[in-house]
């Protein structure tokens, strides 16, 4: 891979991650698989991650663009592309290049990317990503990544074996309400403690699983990491795929 790709490096896998890269490879929805996602499949490359940061330094609001036929008109065909639409370029043919050999039944649905400084004032919770365009679909995968900082935790393991305890704690955060068993502040710090909530490299392309769910998938459950007053420099990609 690594001559074909632009601005990302393929990540070394482990034996295991080579075992789920298989079972992925041979039927995405394969629940048990998913249970063990997300997975860092490549990193950006020190260039392109400091560039990527450095131009996102010069917003102080949060820039946000949808990658669909309008945007590669206006950013292409018309001769208007700015800096980070030749990055998001870059990002999604590599990240196509992998999947193409990672899992070769994904073909492009949607994506977007953001940057600028990211403020947030109200909480963002506990979600997934859905495909909308779709009511029927299942498990499909996207690829994610945030540069330098704010990164993104995630529901860590088997979501039906958690406990009731658990389970109440984690509707705290995917409503950002208070539970019985406390703030969803509080109860935030103590599932990454325990590790329920584990968090995803930045810097780093992640595989995970997107879709409507089905009793053969587990959607990522994910948040991203808030803040600190007056907001912190960054930038996010995301593609979604559909199954071919």
């Amino acid at each position: 891979m690594q001559p074909r790709l632009q601005i990302l490096e393929p990540v070394q896998f482990s034996a295991d991650h080579w075992r789920l890269i298989e079972r992925l490879h041979a039927n995405f929805n394969d629940r048990e698989a998913h249970t063990h996602l997300p997975m860092p499949i490549a990193r950006f490359s020190n260039a392109a991650r400091k560039a990527i940061y450095e131009h996102s330094k010069q917003f102080d609001e949060v820039e946000t663009a949808y990658v669909d036929d309008e945007w590669l008109v206006e950013k292409f065909a018309k001769g208007a592309a700015d800096t980070m639409a030749e990055y998001a370029r870059l990002y999604n043919e590599d990240v196509d290049a992998m999947m193409g050999v990672l899992v070769p039944s994904a073909r492009y649905r949607k994506g977007h990317y953001a940057y600028g400084r990211f403020t947030v004032p109200q909480p963002h919770g506990l979600h997934t990503d859905h495909s909308a365009e779709d009511s029927q679909g299942a498990g499909e995968p996207i690829c994610i990544a945030r540069i330098e900082t704010l990164g993104t935790h995630y529901v860590a393991g088997d979501y039906r074996a958690f406990d009731a305890r658990t389970q109440s704690m984690l509707k705290a955060l995917r409503y950002w309400i208070a539970v019985p068993e406390g703030q969803p502040e509080a109860i935030f710090e103590e599932l990454l403690e325990r590790q329920t909530l584990k968090s995803i490299p930045v810097n780093h392309v992640m595989l995970m699983v997107a879709g409507n769910g089905s009793e053969n998938t587990q959607v990522t459950q994910h948040v991203a990491a808030r803040p600190p007053e007056g907001g912190l420099h960054s930038a996010f990609f995301q593609r979604q795929y559909k199954l071919a």
